[in-house]
């Protein structure tokens, strides 16, 4: 039997860790044996959200919108049924076994005599969630004295960006011999149109792969020759729903091979209710991670209720969903030195508070540790699509870069803006090595993050995105790396281990040195040092450890001798990953919400509780989002001005353009 790895500092909390699991309820199991218990518990296929919603309207013939999930064809009498009258069909997502549905209340209690339904879901909103290529250390992974001697800029990797369509016209989306790079548009709205004239889309896109012609490149996004794939799932409001994402997703799944599609960047969401196994948008996240894609989800901008404090337990779906690459925002208050920056107050916080519900009425929370990452999200400055909704309704959101509207750019904030950064990131890794799999991209990112002071995981995850670091450990892992790769193999190619350090504009930061691990976190060399079966396709990281007696240790399985667990959840001193005060035991995580009542406080005095989590599904975005800022209006975070002083400061200075194309990026 494999000695467990535990760490004479966490050691000495087994006593205190074993109380705390048991005064929450906490039995002893790993993450296999918790989905075989909700698999035998489960009350039904149609899920709390959606027995509420026909408890609202009543028996009668009110519709419902729905996404039915099977676990095979449907059979003649379902069928049957979704062809009566008063139901409508709207989209079936062969990949996930998936089918939208719109059908009266009345008829919802039926479809649970249906056995090849595993669950019944919300047919859900879905809404939008903005130097940055300097700070983040974009420019340092593809430059060296200047000069991109690695050219490294994004070129043949394909970055799927579903969101409200672009404006493929913008000069941002050009490459140096004038081709577009919106290689394809699709619209999965029903509108009929695949430009953006919401403007949230066209931002991101620019966020994660413009080019530098405008304004001398101040404005280059993080991949600035990368493929862009344009998924539009969010209408001329900035509305979509759940149907659309899966319609986009499962284009995705089908076409990935024929644009090499390796990123898919959702800076979207809605309110994480149901559990990641059930939600619909989670599982189909999880088949494109599993077939090797990359997606990238904003945590959301629910991290501050209406009286300005803290709320935590407001990251969104997708980003609940622990294949994904979750990030939440940072603000750089506008310099590249990153010994300022900070977690924004609007970021949202973990850990995920989405439920599945047993036959007893008992919510069984995820609790999952989320974001994994934070990266630059306040006041960016991107790419403006001609005529949109939100520069129209929020003129203070124009730049004012250039009068020629196809070279105009704008400000926005939020996660939606720091999910491309990172996504952005992850097209620099895959470019450099093309043999990453997500789990080691996830893994690399993490590692090499910063870790800022005086934040705490559910906050900040791992740490600040830090792509110098990232890029350069990403090349010198071993190309001939499979599923069948022996645990404990060597993972780089090196001899000598990278230096774990980073340098941007003068100032030096180590590494976090470490990785989110579902409900706790993992530390040690041997993380890149040795090939891990975590870092594998079909996998989460989080299947790797078992709890038991009140310890977080590896199963011997998918974690090897030399990696580390924590049972204490950190505020981060700035140094390494786990370093810093504890703030609560990894242990109350398995408590299935027992210490995280309404009305109960935790940690640093926040009010933490189901009351503040769940709305009508709507999320609404970065079109009402204008900073980080102390002046406060309802539950809208607004800066005195695009450049304000002090914590609505923008993170990119404003720099005219000349009209001229600069191709020197």
């Amino acid at each position: 039997m494999k000695t467990p790895n535990r760490s004479p500092l966490f050691a000495s909390l087994t006593t205190f860790s074993l109380l705390v699991s048991m005064i929450a309820g906490v039995s002893v199991y790993d993450n296999a044996k918790a989905q075989s218990s909700q698999a035998s518990a489960q009350a039904d296929s149609v899920t709390t959200p959606v027995q509420e919603r026909v408890r609202q309207a009543g028996t009668g013939a009110e519709t419902v919108s729905v996404i039915l999930q099977l676990n095979g064809p449907a059979s003649g009498p379902l069928n049957g049924l979704l062809e009566s009258a008063g139901v409508r069909v709207k989209g079936r997502f062969s990949n996930f076994n998936s089918i939208a549905v719109d059908l009266p209340a009345g008829t919802v209690e039926a479809l649970k005599s249906y056995s090849e339904i595993v669950s019944v879901t919300l047919n859900k909103s879905v809404r939008s969630l903005g130097h940055v290529s300097a700070t983040s250390g974009a420019d340092a992974a593809r430059t060296t004295s200047g000069i991109n001697v690695l050219g490294l800029d994004g070129t043949g990797i394909g970055i799927a960006v579903l969101d409200s369509g672009m404006d493929s016209a913008h000069t941002s989306f050009l490459d140096k011999s004038n081709n577009v790079r919106v290689i394809v548009s699709h619209d999965f709205t029903g509108e009929g149109r695949t430009d953006d004239p919401y403007g949230h889309g066209t931002h991101v896109a620019s966020t994660v792969a413009g080019n530098g012609r405008i304004s001398n490149a101040n404005y280059i996004g993080i991949a600035p020759n990368a493929n862009i794939i344009n998924l539009r799932v969010l209408g001329s409001q900035g509305a979509g729903s759940v149907a659309n994402v899966l319609g986009a997703l499962d284009w995705v799944m089908t076409n990935r091979a024929a644009y090499n599609i390796r990123v898919v960047n959702m800076s979207l969401g809605t309110l994480a209710v149901d559990s990641y196994r059930n939600d619909p948008m989670c599982r189909a996240v999880r088949r494109l991670v599993d077939a090797g894609v990359v997606v990238v989800a904003a945590a959301g901008n629910n991290g501050k209720d209406g009286a300005g404090r803290k709320v935590y337990g407001q990251v969104h779906s997708p980003g609940n969903e622990p294949s994904a690459l979750t990030v939440g925002a940072t603000n750089t208050f506008g310099t590249n030195a990153r010994g300022d920056d900070h977690v924004t107050t609007y970021s949202s916080r973990g850990p995920t508070r989405s439920f599945w519900t047993d036959t007893d009425g008992r919510k069984h929370y995820d609790n999952q540790i989320k974001p994994e990452l934070v990266a630059p999200g306040n006041k960016l400055v991107y790419a403006q699509a001609r005529n949109n909704l939100l520069v129209t309704q929020n003129p203070q959101m124009d730049a004012s870069v250039s009068p020629v509207s196809v070279r105009n750019m704008m400000f926005m904030n939020g996660t939606s803006m720091s999910a491309p950064v990172a996504a952005g990131a992850a097209a620099l890794m895959l470019q450099a090595n093309p043999r990453l799999t997500p789990n080691m991209v996830k893994m690399i990112l993490m590692y090499t993050a910063q870790r800022l002071p005086g934040f705490n995981v559910f906050e900040q995850g791992a740490g600040q995105l830090n792509i110098e670091g990232a890029v350069r450990l990403a090349r010198l892992v071993r190309t001939d790396l499979t599923n069948s790769t022996p645990l404990g193999a060597p993972l780089l190619t090196s001899l000598l281990p990278p230096a774990q350090q980073t340098t941007i504009a003068g100032h030096t930061f180590p590494w976090a040195q470490g990785i989110i691990a579902g409900r706790t976190y993992a530390t040690g060399f041997n993380l890149i040092d040795r090939y891990q079966k975590a870092y594998g396709t079909g996998v989460l990281f989080g299947d790797g450890v078992l709890f038991g007696d009140g310890v977080l240790f590896g199963d011997g399985v998918l974690f090897g001798d030399g990696v580390l667990f924590g049972d204490k959840i950190m505020n981060g001193d700035g140094v390494l990953f786990g370093d810093g005060q504890p703030l609560l035991p990894v242990g109350v995580l398995f408590g299935d919400g027992v210490l995280f009542g309404d009305g109960v406080l935790f940690g640093d005095g926040v009010l933490f509780g189901d009351g503040v989590l769940f709305g009508d599904g709507v999320l609404f975005g970065d079109g009402v989002l204008f900073g980080d800022s102390a002046a406060l209006n309802t539950a809208i975070l607004m800066a005195q001005s695009a450049t304000a002083n002090g914590d609505g400061t923008a993170s990119m200075a404003v720099s005219v353009d000349t009209g001229f194309d600069f191709l020197g990026y």
